[in-house]
């Protein structure tokens, strides 16, 4: 009687219909500080505050092509997609006891999603925010790698951005000795080797060439999410000082590789995937409603679906978005393993 009385429990928790799952933060916007001058009203500042929020969201987790879609979108369309705001007022000490608003927007998942549905639009959900980076300076002839190389000491102070954490590696005998002896096809060298410390985290090999020249390219090679990519980008020095000029390479550089990291973590909402997967019930314990408690924690799992349940087993169809090797990674940190055995999927927790 009370293994009835438990599957009964567990199936108001889940509901045959499916259980909206995923919680997570990537539409929350924080820090935005805002100038209260005059009399203005709170519900203006807060106005002011949605829209700097919206353009905020949609540069951290849109390619710039899709971002243009939205340009024209209402501001009454934006408000309608916050869920919620916090306020906090703050005094700004180092510039005459200036009076600052900052607020933390919370965007609605659901209404975001329809928005990007209809205007046919891809999100890009960034989990792993690291990039190991190392800039080489070619000039006349020579490669300067930590020394004289301004791209290596200047790289983490132009165009500061929270999307990625450029990481540059400290002078290190190996990476010189492999950078010189790859000297004469740099883009060849393979970069697990160069960083060999840091196997399996995304890389990027940048040379820029300083040719004085009116127009400078640059190569870049990146590893990233296990994928190879060689590029090169054409930079106009218009009429920009050499330090100017160099900031501008940083920057467009950044963009790039930025865009190149959107492009690999895509979500694609008009084609969701779906798994059926076997969990054994255990007597005595309650590890369906500990799945959907973990399952709670992950971005990438919408619905979780009970298809079939009993003392022994349920049959789950779990509904995600994204990449199949990314939701199988997310559930690992949530200590989910997820097997594909005889044929069929399993689900642990451990």
């Amino acid at each position: 009687m009370k293994s009835y009385k438990l599957l009964f429990i567990i199936l108001v928790i889940f509901l045959k219909t499916g259980t909206v799952l995923s919680n997570t933060d990537i539409f929350n916007v924080n820090n935005i500080e805002i100038e209260k001058k005059g009399r203005v009203s709170n519900d203006d500042l807060a106005n002011i505050a949605i829209k700097k929020g919206f353009k905020k969201l949609i540069n951290k987790i849109l390619l710039e092509e899709d971002s243009k879609k939205l340009q024209e979108l209402k501001f009454s369309e934006i408000k309608e997609l916050v869920a919620y705001y916090k306020v906090s007022n703050m005094i700004d000490n180092d510039q005459q006891n200036i009076e600052k608003i900052n607020y933390n927007i919370s965007f609605d998942k659901d209404k975001v999603h329809n928005l990007f549905y209809k205007k046919g639009i891809s999100y890009s959900e960034i989990s792993d925010k690291e990039l190991f980076i190392l800039p080489v300076l070619k000039k006349n002839n020579q490669l300067f790698i930590y020394s004289q190389n301004y791209f290596y000491n200047k790289w983490n102070e132009v165009y500061k951005t929270n999307l990625i954490e450029f990481i540059l590696p400290l002078e290190n005998i190996e990476i010189i000795q492999n950078i010189n002896l790859n000297k004469n096809n740099l883009l060849d060298i393979k970069l697990n080797s160069l960083f060999a410390e840091y196997k399996g985290k995304n890389l990027a090999l940048v040379l820029i060439e300083d040719n004085n020249l009116k127009e400078e390219k640059i190569y870049f090679k990146t590893e990233i999410f296990g994928k190879s990519i060689v590029k090169n980008v054409k930079i106009k020095r218009l009429n920009l000082k050499q330090e100017k000029f160099n900031q501008e390479i940083i920057k467009k550089i950044k963009q790039e590789i930025i865009n190149l990291i959107k492009l690999e973590n895509l979500i694609d909402i008009r084609a969701p995937s779906f798994l059926k997967a076997k969990l054994k019930t255990k007597k005595g314990t309650n590890n369906l409603v500990e799945l959907k408690l973990r399952l709670k924690k992950t971005d990438l799992i919408e619905k979780i679906f009970i298809q079939e349940l009993n003392n022994d087993f349920a049959i789950l169809k779990i509904k995600y978005l994204g990449k199949m090797d990314k939701m199988i990674k997310q559930l690992e940190n949530q200590k989910i393993i997820l097997n594909f055995i005889d044929e069929q999927w399993s689900i642990t927790i451990i």
